[in-house]
């Protein structure tokens, strides 16, 4: 995985390993709630993200970053009314289409896994072993 980063973020590899984030994505609307997140395409080594929960109680939004250097590859999220948090990838499997990051020394959560499922794009949190599992399953609305 580190030589294929490596590659990425020197420009020498074509592909960007998270390509198949990008686009906006939506869970089936549970208990008044919807949740959306919107990815938009790597520059220069960050990709941008957004996270949404609409709910009879209002918007929560996160902001959330992928960033890819020399150092590796990092999950950053600034959740609405929250602390920032990062989280380092720990497996980067872009032909499964799948990513792990983690940071064991936060709170919750301390595991954040993306994976694709076909069309579906699958998110879970959890605790480092993996209890406290919380997960989505989004379908995109738009690329």
């Amino acid at each position: 995985m580190l030589i294929a980063l490596a590659l990425i973020v020197s420009g020498q590899a074509g592909a960007d390993p998270f390509d198949w984030l990008v686009g906006t994505w939506c869970t089936e609307p549970r208990n008044g709630a919807l949740a959306c997140e919107t990815w938009e395409p790597m520059d220069k080594g960050v990709m941008h993200g957004e996270g949404r929960t609409q709910s009879e109680r209002g918007t929560r939004r996160e902001a959330m970053r992928i960033v890819l250097n020399e150092s590796g590859a990092f999950f950053l999220a600034r959740p609405q009314g929250q602390a920032p948090a990062d989280f380092r990838a720990v497996r980067i499997d872009p032909e499964a289409r799948a990513v792990l990051f983690e940071n064991r020394a936060h709170d919750y959560p301390q595991r954040i896994r993306y994976w694709r499922e076909g069309e579906m794009l699958m998110a879970e949190i959890s605790l480092a072993d993996g209890s406290r599992p919380r997960r989505w399953a989004y379908r995109r609305t738009v690329r």
